[in-house]
């Protein structure tokens, strides 16, 4: 985590009115609401087209399967070093499908032995849209088992998660109840 304290507060559950905890039940029907919705509830407008493209993306229409998304988000992340955004991702990406070795092997990138392929091209990728905001010809040729929509998906998902890391990053949301901060993204 970049700072210890927020910047900006989340809104308390008093704060919360019936509009604001409605729109983050219609993308997340269960659960608690998170510490990044309630802090980006301080800018309703904001928030609610906030909430339409990030519920695309981890939606089904989101054309990646959810294991390679969640390797691309994480990666994301990881490169933006983003301690909130790792810390929920690791378990989501669990849930779908990536072992604890392989969450930690990300942090060494696309290099590191034991990956696919596919999976060295899409962390490929993210370093190079998180460096250069550009795909190189070489890595979107390793993308080939891609479809030209799950390419589209996975520059929009990194695209999607740069934005999320930078204001998780810059406003200081702090982790959820049950989160355990990542030793490698302290300040």
């Amino acid at each position: 985590m970049r700072l210890k304290v927020p910047r900006i507060e989340p809104l308390s559950d008093a704060e919360l009115d019936s509009g604001q905890s409605g729109n983050i039940r219609k993308t997340f029907p269960v659960g608690p609401i998170y510490n990044i919705f309630r802090t980006l509830m301080r800018a309703p407008r904001a928030s609610k087209a906030f909430l339409a493209w990030g519920g695309y993306i981890l939606s089904d229409h989101n054309d990646l399967p959810p294991r390679e998304r969640e390797l691309v988000i994480l990666r994301t992340g990881y490169n933006w070093k983003s301690g909130y955004e790792w810390a929920q991702h690791v378990r989501i990406g669990k849930e779908a499908g990536l072992s604890d070795e392989e969450i930690e092997r990300i942090k060494q990138g696309p290099e590191a032995d034991g990956w696919t392929a596919l999976d060295r091209a899409l962390l490929k990728a993210v370093d190079e849209l998180t460096a250069d905001s550009f795909v190189t010809d070489a890595t979107w040729s390793g993308l080939s088992e891609l479809t030209e929509k799950q390419r589209m998906d996975l520059v929009m998902t990194v695209g999607q998660y740069t934005q999320v890391s930078m204001m998780l990053n810059s406003f200081g949301v702090q982790l959820d109840e049950g989160l355990d901060a990542d030793p490698d993204l302290e300040a």
